[in-house]
């Protein structure tokens, strides 16, 4: 038979209004009372309905995760962590994917969150002022993750750091040709743009710590996908001088590279290196050296900061350092190891 309230309220020694009230969290309740509620429903494996304890405190208990693409490995390695997060705290979670500019228009336009969601976790998005202020209005706590404003709690990654680190990887095995393959940022699209820009930004800055000079014909700017990236190496082996290196803005770009290059005939890396950014969870298959900036991290984080928000505490940021993972698709160019100058 199911424990009712009423059989918290006798155990707990009160009426059944103070147990209703206990377990809501409503104020006015001393805390030895509201203990002795909580351990007695405890004890006897009761739970308050969760619809019964929303319509009393105006809460939804659910976080709306604003993203713009479901079927992307790095979207939904951060929805599942945050998730996870979500869970262990008693939210639901409402996913809404803006994968066009006009779904996009039509979100921040609407008042899609107003009454669903207590707050959102908004992914790779860099959001305009009356983009936030649409979701403020409709009083939504907000988590950014892969862009920071000073009224959100935000997650991002030190993602110029890790395009240099990657680039400094390739410079250090003596490779001085080395090709960015970055991910395009068009007018209007859902991507904000930010973390691909700074990848190129430490590329560039690892070219001019060593004293190598860029060239225009090795930066090449390509959709998040495969197929993309396998034409972007097909056109860098048209050059009359190809790279011998390939840093790639995402390990599905990445991916791509090494398609077209075996493909092609080529070794990796004894004929090219290629590295990634990710950390994919099919990087260590292809023995794929990237940059993981912990994705899994960036979810849980931005949940846990949200959550907190929600609670009544301030906004905080989180940065991740982005590590450099070594597997078996870089070494020294073919002239070091045939010791030629």
């Amino acid at each position: 038979m199911p424990v009712s309230v009423r059989d918290v309220a006798a155990h707990a020694g009160v009426s059944v209004s103070t147990v209703s009230r206990a377990l809501r969290g409503v104020e006015g309740i001393a805390m030895g009372t509201r203990k002795r509620v909580q351990e007695a429903a405890e004890l006897l494996g009761y739970s308050a309905s969760p619809s019964a304890s929303r319509l009393a405190t105006g809460r939804t208990r659910t976080v709306a995760v604003v993203v713009p693409q479901l079927s992307k490995w790095f979207f939904a390695e951060v929805i599942a962590a945050a998730g996870r997060v979500l869970a262990r705290e008693a939210y639901d979670m409402l996913l809404v994917e803006l994968a066009t500019p006009d779904l996009r228009r039509a979100f921040f336009g609407g008042a899609r969150l107003r009454g669903r969601s207590d707050g959102a976790i908004v992914l790779a998005l860099q959001l305009r002022d009356d983009e936030m202020e649409a979701l403020v209005r409709q009083a939504q706590v907000i988590a950014l993750v892969g862009s920071e404003r000073p009224e959100a709690s935000s997650v991002s990654v030190e993602d110029r750091e890790g395009g240099r680190s990657a680039t400094r990887h390739l410079v250090n095995l003596g490779h001085e040709r080395i090709a960015f393959i970055g991910i395009r940022d068009e007018p209007g699209a859902t991507l904000g743009g930010v973390p691909p820009a700074e990848r190129l930004q430490g590329y560039r800055a690892a070219l001019a710590e060593a004293r190598l000079p860029e060239d225009p014909a090795l930066v090449l700017d390509v959709e998040n996908s495969v197929a993309s990236g396998a034409a972007a190496a097909a056109a860098l082996l048209t050059l009359a001088e190809p790279p011998t290196a390939v840093f790639a803005a995402s390990d599905e770009i990445a991916f791509g590279v090494l398609k077209t290059l075996r493909g092609a005939g080529l070794r990796v890396p004894e004929d090219m290196s290629v590295v990634g950014y990710d950390n994919h969870e099919l990087a260590d298959a292809v023995s794929l050296t990237t940059m993981d900036h912990d994705v899994s991290r960036q979810g849980a984080l931005a949940a846990e900061a949200l959550v907190a928000a929600l609670a009544g505490g301030e906004p905080r940021g989180g940065r991740i350092e982005p590590r450099l993972v070594v597997r078996g698709s870089t070494a020294p160019p073919r002239r070091l190891r045939a010791g030629l100058p």
